[in-house]
């Protein structure tokens, strides 16, 4: 049998210019912020909707019910980022990396993200439902109850990653490789499959899903 071939994830290649310290002042709809350093800021409520955010690394701020709606944040590093209920809607994410994240209830509707990476940390309730993703990968990280529904998904990877009880109903997969996520949970969508591929191993713990999915009755 000849091995299956899955085109690997781009990622990004950041190299980040010398960056000038955030002066605070928060944020603001449709601003423009480029080549800062936003280290330990409390943007808790605030509106960055429709702003873009260039060259920049955020470390260790706090986003609780930020708003980001249509955001664009381009060749950036996100670290150690926390909070609850940031919209991200609409938002591009292009050449991003999100490291050691601490996030709830994330809003990345109907977003687009384009070589990106998701490395350690923990997001609960991802919501990336009819959002596009090219050349992503999750690695080291564990998602709880993430909704795919109705995405887009391209050569995207799941590196050591715990994906429980996500949603996959009405995605659509091309060169995804969940063979790296332990466990593989799969709540909704598994009769969307088709374009991922998965280990032996997670076949046989899929089995009752699928069965399911088929309607088919396994009788001892």
């Amino acid at each position: 049998m000849t091995a299956t071939k899955v085109k690997a994830a781009r990622r990004p290649e950041l190299r980040l210019p010398p960056l000038t310290a955030y002066a605070g002042g928060g944020l603001a709809p449709d601003g423009d912020y480029d080549g800062l350093d936003v280290r330990d800021a409390d943007l808790t409520g605030q509106d960055g909707a429709g702003a873009r955010f260039m060259d920049c690394a955020l470390t260790g701020c706090a986003l609780t019910e930020t708003s980001l709606r249509n955001a664009r944040l381009l060749d950036s590093v996100l670290t150690g980022v926390r909070g609850v209920g940031t919209d991200l809607s609409g938002a591009t994410l292009r050449d991003v990396e999100l490291l050691d994240a601490r996030l709830g209830g994330t809003q990345l509707s109907g977003a687009v993200l384009e070589r990106v990476v998701i490395r350690g940390g923990k997001i609960d309730f991802l919501n990336l439902r009819q959002a596009r993703l090219k050349d992503v990968v999750f690695e080291s990280c564990v998602l709880v109850e993430p909704d795919f529904g109705g995405a887009r998904l391209e050569r995207v990877e799941f590196v050591d990653c715990a994906l429980r009880e996500a949603d996959f109903s009405a995605a659509v997969l091309a060169d995804v490789d969940l063979r790296g996520a332990a466990p593989l949970e799969i709540a909704r969508g598994v009769d969307r499959l088709a374009g991922a591929v998965i280990s032996p191993g997670q076949l046989l713990d899929l089995a009752p899903v699928l069965a399911a999915a088929l309607g088919l009755r396994v009788v001892a």
